[in-house]
């Protein structure tokens, strides 16, 4: 089974990003046809800095091969070195009837916060659409705010067949329950959008500081904390520290004793060491950026090679060719 991930490359990645999406992408390399693809066209309806584009997209590379993504086990590719994906768009665009895109949750929610409606974002979910066609996808693994997208492109590829006859495979979502929410150092959602990241590649004074600076109610060490499980960095050691050790500490919190300048100490200590040899991996990558551009270009010729041949049985069935 083919399953492909598509990546935004938006800046500095934290570790919500990382339980959340990336560290499920990664573990499925072990069982699976994997494609990974660096969306940078996608960026082009928010960016419109050429330099901060090509530094998002090497920096997202960087973080996602120091992270663990093998490019020996999966296909690893920037969008833009496959444009294929841009003559599909047109192809199946071509079929995609106006009211579907107008119904779209994130065009409609993104014009109504005010951001300028332009082609590139009324016309997301066909480039989307594209990236997942043109490599007969058979999963795609989504968030419940992809879904809809999703199923849109479900919804092209029939269109596209019923009208030409059989010409891609039609993906299925893969939605997983048990997607891990991280709270944000201010016990909301972490969000850049809310300032309340932790990253996972930064300078170790300033993320101590971070840690250290988390907000806890007023209550004495030495007080029982029967709510332990709802402490911000109780909540946190549980992705970042082995199971006892998380369970030990809130054992200690709910039994009083526990000063929440030690619990932040010991937080600050697991997600240090949890991280490490990414660092270590990343500082490699960074110190050799010819090789982090071997990858993403041996990656894109072999997305190209499928490319090739879903476009090509496209045109035929649309009798361009």
């Amino acid at each position: 089974m083919r399953t492909l991930t598509g990546i935004t490359p938006s800046g500095t990645l934290h570790i919500g990003n990382y339980f959340g999406a990336m560290r499920p992408a990664i573990e499925a390399q072990a069982g699976g046809d994997c494609y990974y693809f660096i969306a940078d066209y996608h960026s082009m309806t928010s960016v419109t800095d050429p330099a901060e584009r090509r530094s998002h997209t090497r920096g997202i590379a960087i973080d996602w091969l120091a992270a663990g993504l093998d490019p020996k086990k999966s296909v690893f590719w920037r969008q833009s070195d496959v444009p294929e994906v841009c003559e599909l768009t047109w192809l199946i665009g071509s079929l995609t009837p106006m009211g579907l895109l107008e119904r779209a949750h994130s065009y409609k929610d993104k014009t109504s916060k005010g951001i300028s409606p332009n082609f590139g974002l009324f016309a997301y979910p066909v480039l989307m659409a594209a990236d997942i066609l043109l490599f007969d996808t058979n999963a795609v693994p989504v968030g419940q705010d992809q879904r809809q997208h999703l199923e849109m492109t479900r919804d092209i590829a029939i269109k596209y067949n019923q009208t030409y006859g059989e010409t891609f495979v039609v993906p299925e979502a893969v939605i997983r329950a048990d997607v891990a929410v991280v709270p944000g150092l201010d016990g909301q959602k972490m969000s850049k959008s809310y300032g309340n990241t932790l990253e996972i590649f930064g300078d170790e004074k300033v993320l101590r500081k971070k840690v250290m600076s988390i907000v806890m109610d007023s209550r004495t060490p030495a007080e029982p904390k029967p709510d332990a499980e709802k402490n911000i960095c109780i909540q946190l050691l549980k992705h970042l520290a082995p199971a006892e050790v998380a369970a030990d500490f809130e054992a200690r919190l709910r039994a009083g004793g526990l000063g929440y300048g030690d619990l932040k100490k010991a937080l600050f200590e697991h997600y240090w060491s949890f991280f490490a040899e990414a660092r270590r991996r990343r500082a490699e990558l960074v110190a050799n950026p010819d090789y982090v551009d071997q990858v993403l270009l041996e990656g894109a010729e072999r997305a190209r090679s499928v490319a090739r041949v879903v476009i090509k049985r496209a045109r035929k069935a649309a009798g361009l060719e």
